[in-house]
């Protein structure tokens, strides 16, 4: 069994996980890559594979899932997969193994003891990363949803109408929660956002303290790392990384949503905001106890509307650009043949 321990950070994106990730990878003995969403993505293509104990069918498996960290938009530094290698330290021909053992090489490659994955919808999926043998550690970002709407408003991936984002929020937060239930404590660490960027020295004292590793000055420089460099340059929704910490990042959602997004938000998720210690702002009589189903068509048509007008229109040429071999890799393997 290797000695190499895992994190596995779980929440919603645009939580400021970009910003914590790089600050933890200035910890010298974590290797904290940009993640290319392994079981995200290949969780639901598994089909085209077909039975994975068939050995053509998990090299095959193999190969793509290397291929897929390999043109990832921002690089693993100073990491080179093998997949040969890969493969010879798999104990069973599973996805979850596969996981296990690239995120261990790379590791083992950067000289670190821990692997830190940023992969937030792993949350779930942690049946099958623990049935692997790997018992990560569990760091639970949170932040407010609304500012984090406001925030996939502007990004180049995620929904964009705020029903649909409060939904997928709630349901983020309610099963980190349920985790935070179930996995010991020792192994599971909250932090807010908004507390990370007020106080950044105690909050990484706080993590590494309960990781077991020392902390290091480099966590606050990490706008100054190679990490960061390349994480701002991969896309324009990453660029806050190779700044210092905003400590005014907050509360944006007051200025630039509209009393009626932020009501549909509360509507929607107003009870696990308030479980997480947010505060509610529209009136209590505002708010819905439900959407009837031709508003929710609505939402939905709405939200369709927007991610194309986004794409079509605001999404910058040069991130698509970065994010097109992924992409293009994931459409060849939907054609795929079941052998």
């Amino acid at each position: 069994m290797s000695n190499i321990k895992g994190i596995q950070m779980i929440g919603t994106q645009r939580s400021g996980s970009n910003l914590l990730r790089v600050m933890l990878d200035g910890v010298g003995c974590i290797f904290a890559p940009h993640p290319p969403h392994i079981l995200q993505r290949f969780i639901p293509l598994l089909p085209k594979y077909g039975d994975l104990t068939n050995e053509q069918n998990f090299q095959r498996l193999a190969a793509d899932v290397c291929e897929l960290v390999r043109i990832n938009p921002v690089p693993w530094e100073g990491v080179n997969l093998d997949t040969a290698q890969i493969i010879s330290q798999c104990r069973t021909h599973t996805l979850f193994e596969l996981f296990r053992v690239i995120y261990e090489e790379g590791a083992r490659q950067r000289h670190a003891d821990f692997w830190l994955n940023k992969s937030m919808k792993n949350a779930f999926f942690i049946d099958g990363i623990e049935n692997t043998g790997v018992h990560p550690f569990y760091l639970y970002l949170h932040r407010d949803g609304r500012d984090v709407a406001l925030s996939f408003s502007k990004a180049i991936v995620g929904e964009k109408h705020v029903y649909n984002i409060a939904k997928n929020w709630k349901k983020d937060q309610e099963e980190a929660l349920r985790l935070k239930a179930h996995i010991p404590a020792d192994r599971f660490i909250s932090v807010a956002y908004e507390t990370l960027i007020a106080n950044p020295e105690a909050t990484l004292r706080t993590i590494c303290d309960k990781l077991g590793v020392p902390y290091s000055d480099q966590c606050l420089n990490y706008y100054k790392s190679s990490e960061s460099a390349h994480t701002a340059t991969a896309g324009k929704m990453w660029q806050n990384v190779s700044r210092p910490i905003m400590k005014d990042n907050t509360k944006k959602f007051l200025r630039e949503m509209t009393p009626e997004q932020i009501a549909i938000f509360e509507s929607v998720a107003g009870d696990t905001l308030q479980k997480l210690g947010y505060e509610l702002v529209t009136p209590a009589e505002k708010l819905r106890d439900s959407f009837t189903e031709e508003e929710i068509a609505r939402f939905e048509d709405e939200n369709e509307q927007l991610k194309k007008i986004f794409r079509n229109q605001q999404a910058d040429p040069e991130d698509l650009e970065k994010r097109r071999p992924q992409d293009e890799l994931i459409a060849r393997i939907k054609n795929y043949t079941v052998n």
